[in-house]
């Protein structure tokens, strides 16, 4: 049996895609191999979000060189997209595929064997305009399943590479999106986390269908799911119909991660984001109307070029304000191709440590106030694995449908399941909590009833 093994470096979207390319391999008689190990094939998807991604990817595709020089090395995602001839340039890289096309991969592979000349599989992704189709029917990690609804972006921000890497907007299918959410349940996934380059700009490249409709779709048509989560929504992306489709919808959660970049109006004009403050504030009030008790989780670039101490003030004035329940925080980074990297007044490095450090503080702070409402509350949690810091205690993590963090006591028969839980103690990074009941299909399982009555 021909062995391959793969490396994912950057998002959420690079790890679904591994999956559904080992998919692939899977179907023509592959196995899987960890990636330290010899192999026949090492695919390597990569990402070019930062320069430092770049980095890594190089160092990974040298790495599998070194592990077996006689190994057909395959090397795709957005670093591949955007610097094919940078890639090929490395003394042992046999095909590169990019974002597009990963379903050649295989014949490359065996025109590699046969002719023994690199290949470059990379075409311009600016004139994709189809979504392609990857199926992924299970996944190594057992409780949440990703399910990618759309590929590209359209917002050419001035910070990011990432429409260079990806194309512009391309959704997939209603009802592959369905057929794909039945099958995941099918293989006993209890929630899915709908994902993509821009998720929430889904259906945008669609006539009469949008989010609103898939998410009402997915909630109508797909049985024994019960929670459905968004991977990430830009602000301007929150209609009303998808705020009715939150407050209507038993199985949409009560966690949005909304994108939020700055504070400042001015910072985000540099940025070229497509809304204002006094927008975002308006939806954010919309939505924890329709929403009591919403998560809002978030992403913050600290030192922007030109970033004032005001416009930063601006920023945290905001955040605090609105109590976000908690913040990814990164300090600006130059991507070379982008705008932002040629822009004048660049931040001191000391400057952005300094605030980076004040967010997150900031972000400990409210997720730590946000935790502390649902003290003493029953909860629902999907248990995802054993604490890994004690490995003898018997307690478990899993996160609830507002996206806590939670540590309680259960066993390896409730991963994946949907469990009651009391939560005895709020905190950040997590809470504790004590296990009630398992629920199995909207009934309590009856040995749980045994063990609550005596």
């Amino acid at each position: 049996m021909p062995t391959v093994a793969f490396h994912t470096l950057g998002c959420k979207v690079n790890h679904y895609e591994t999956e559904a390319i080992w998919q692939l391999f899977k179907e023509v008689g592959y196995e899987r191999t960890e990636f330290e190990s010899i192999a026949d094939v090492y695919v390597i998807n990569t990402c070019t979000v930062t320069n430092t991604g770049d980095k890594k990817s190089r160092q990974v595709i040298r790495r599998a060189i070194r592990k077996n020089p006689d190994g057909v090395i395959c090397v795709t995602g957005c670093y591949a997209q955007t610097s094919p001839a940078e890639i090929m340039a490395i003394p042992g890289v046999d095909i590169v595929v990019g974002t597009q096309n990963r379903m050649k991969m295989l014949d490359y592979i065996e025109q590699f064997k046969l002719e023994r000349q690199p290949i470059n599989g990379v075409g311009n992704i600016m004139k994709a305009r189809v979504y392609e189709e990857l199926d992924v029917p299970a996944f190594t990690d057992r409780t949440r399943a990703s399910l990618k609804i759309q590929e590209g972006c359209n917002n050419f921000c001035t910070f990011c590479i990432i429409p260079w890497a990806r194309g512009l907007m391309r959704s997939r299918d209603p009802k592959e999106v369905v057929t794909q959410a039945g099958q995941l349940v099918n293989a006993g996934y209890k929630e899915i986390v709908l994902t993509g380059i821009h998720t929430g700009g889904y259906g945008e490249d669609m006539k009469d269908y949008n989010l609103a409709m898939l998410l009402r779709d997915l909630d109508e048509q797909v049985h024994g799911l019960k929670r459905i989560r968004i991977s990430s929504i830009e602000a301007s992306q929150i209609t009303n119909e998808v705020i009715e489709v939150l407050h209507s919808s038993n199985k949409v959660v009560r966690h949005l991660h909304i994108p939020l970049q700055s504070g400042s109006n001015t910072v985000l004009k540099r940025m070229r984001r497509k809304y204002t403050m006094e927008f975002f504030a308006e939806r954010l009030n919309r939505l924890k109307e329709a929403l009591p008790g919403l998560a809002i989780t978030s992403d913050v670039i600290v030192g922007f070029p030109g970033e004032t101490e005001e416009e930063f003030m601006e920023t945290y004035n905001f955040i605090k304000e609105h109590k976000f329940s908690e913040l990814h925080v990164f300090p600006y980074s130059k991507r070379t191709g982008t705008p932002a990297a040629r822009m004048e007044d660049q931040v001191d490095d000391e400057v952005k440590n300094n605030r980076v450090h004040r967010l997150i503080e900031l972000s400990n702070q409210l997720a730590k106030q946000y935790a502390s409402q649902f003290e003493n509350e029953i909860l629902e949690v999907i248990p995802e694995e054993k604490l890994k810091e004690d490995t003898d205690s018997g307690l478990y993590v899993g996160y609830t449908d507002n996206y806590l963090k939670v540590v309680f006591p259960a066993d390896e028969e409730m991963i994946g399941k949907i469990v009651k839980v009391k939560i005895t103690k709020a905190g950040y990074p997590y809470n504790e909590g004590q296990f009630i009941r398992v629920i199995e299909n909207d009934t309590i399982l009856q040995d749980e009833k045994v063990r609550l009555s005596s």
